[in-house]
């Protein structure tokens, strides 16, 4: 059961289209430096004595004038960091949620900016925005650490829409990522003994990103497992031609893609700092001896997570029945020994 990368909303798709459309952002900046130069001019025109009849207005307008000039900078600004946003290579669910977090910086700053200009005091002004802030930080810790979770994600990448993961006992796959949460389609937990979906959503605030190991299952370059099927025959058994049957049946079930990426994980590993694995055979099968005088037969093999509950059912299957054939070679533990 695949997932697909986030589809966007109609909302959303609009908003990405218009912030590609050059046309559209060079008329917005250019209206937002004409407003800047328009409010900044005003200032320099208020000074005439042709205004003198306003009074105690002036310095409340000329403020006001100031504010604007600053404000329009801040939406520039904006602007133009939204455009190169726009060119990433983010899904375009998280690139929209990053631009409307931008617009929502833009507008608080927007606001510390009137405020700090509309009131005369600035002392004043800034102890009451340090107790404003102090107030909204207590109040909105979760959400706020949420959303820092949320920007951590896009910019750090842990996962994205479509990896299945693990963090702290939520297991599954991601179906969407929000500002303040993100979705998961539930895999084994409480209802299951296998990884098949267990049909159920599990959401959690972002902020827990912070609290918890982050385990990707479908990481990027490497996107696949390890895994591992177990059984038992006995110590008559030719452990030997076991070991060539198992790997050359296992080898029949894995598909082209898997094997492909075995060279992949090689590279992987010798680029890392630890030591290399000796990975020339492939899959591996390891014996064990068993307490009640049993040979374990371990068999190791790469597998894509999200398959691994119908991989590992079809190689059962396919081994079973090609070591029955050859009774002479191997002889399973009796039943209830």
């Amino acid at each position: 059961m695949e997932i697909k990368e986030q589809q966007p909303t109609q909302e959303q798709r609009e908003t990405i289209k218009k912030l590609h459309n050059d046309g559209v952002r060079k008329a917005k900046i250019s209206a937002y430096i004409f407003g800047g130069v328009l409010c900044f001019c005003t200032t320099f025109v208020l000074r005439l004595k042709a205004f003198a009849f306003i009074g105690a207005y002036h310095d409340l307008l000329n403020n006001i004038l100031l504010a604007g000039t600053f404000s329009f900078g801040i939406l520039v600004l904006s602007r133009f960091v939204q455009s190169q946003i726009a060119k990433g290579s983010l899904e375009k669910g998280l690139l929209y949620n990053l631009v409307q977090f931008t617009r929502l910086v833009t507008f608080v700053i927007i606001i510390f900016i009137f405020i700090s200009f509309l009131n005369a005091n600035w002392y004043t002004a800034a102890v009451s925005l340090g107790l404003i802030s102090l107030l909204l930080g207590f109040a909105l810790q979760t959400p706020i650490s949420s959303l820092i979770g949320w920007f951590y994600i896009v910019m750090r990448g842990p996962f994205k829409v479509g990896d299945r993961i693990q963090v702290g006992s939520f297991n599954g796959d991601v179906v969407e990522i929000n500002f303040l949460d993100t979705t998961l389609w539930e895999f084994a937990g409480n209802l299951m003994t296998s990884d098949l979906p267990s049909g159920r959503l599990i959401r959690f605030p972002n902020s827990l990103v912070f609290q918890n190991q982050v385990y990707n299952y479908s990481w990027q370059k490497y996107p696949l497992v390890w895994n591992e099927i177990s059984f038992y025959i006995t110590y008559k058994s030719d452990l030997d031609w076991v070991e060539r049957k198992v790997k050359a049946i296992t080898m029949q079930q894995l598909d082209a893609e898997t094997k492909a990426h075995v060279q992949d994980m090689r590279n992987e590993i010798s680029a890392t700092p630890v030591d290399d694995i000796d990975i020339e055979e492939f899959p591996f099968v390891n014996f064990r001896i068993h307490e009640n005088n049993w040979v374990e037969v371990l068999l190791i093999y790469i597998v894509n997570p999200k398959h691994s509950s119908y991989m590992r059912s079809k190689i059962v299957k396919a081994v079973i029945a090609e070591l029955l054939k050859e009774p002479e070679k191997v002889a399973f533990v009796s039943e209830g020994s």
